[in-house]
């Protein structure tokens, strides 16, 4: 069983799973803040295969940037997966939906949103950062 097929059985459960190797890092945070702390830690991510339950175009920024080997989603939005593509990201996926829908259920993902312009994944970062600051300081 190769890195990908195993990270998806670690996603059972969890909001994402990160493996390579042995090493394994599995997360439950919702939406991007698994990625977000874990670049912001400085960790080295660089080949690592991942499993997510949802990626719209914010978290697929963030696997980008990380230089994540390989990507599966269970849910993936239409703009993150043009961005993987784009940015050569081998990914799979089991559903596709045209934009991740908000927590209420009322229109975008907020971080979607935030990105959904920018073609950069360090500059997506940045944006990311800016709009995580302006939610918290509400």
């Amino acid at each position: 069983m190769n890195d990908l097929e195993r990270a998806k059985e670690g996603l059972n459960g969890h909001t994402l799973c990160l493996l390579r190797g042995e090493e394994v890092l599995i997360r439950d945070e919702r939406g991007i803040a698994p990625m977000m702390a874990l670049l912001a830690e400085g960790k080295d991510l660089i080949g690592f295969s991942a499993a997510d339950r949802v990626v719209g175009k914010a978290a697929a920024m963030l696997f980008v940037k990380a230089k994540i080997k390989e990507l599966f989603a269970k849910t993936i939005s239409r703009s993150a997966a043009e961005f993987l593509e784009k940015n050569g990201l081998p990914f799979s996926y089991r559903t596709m939906t045209e934009y991740i829908v908000n927590r209420d259920g009322t229109g975008r993902c907020p971080m979607e949103s935030a990105v959904l312009s920018c073609n950069d994944a360090e500059e997506g970062y940045l944006l990311l950062q800016q709009k995580l600051a302006s939610m918290r300081s509400i």
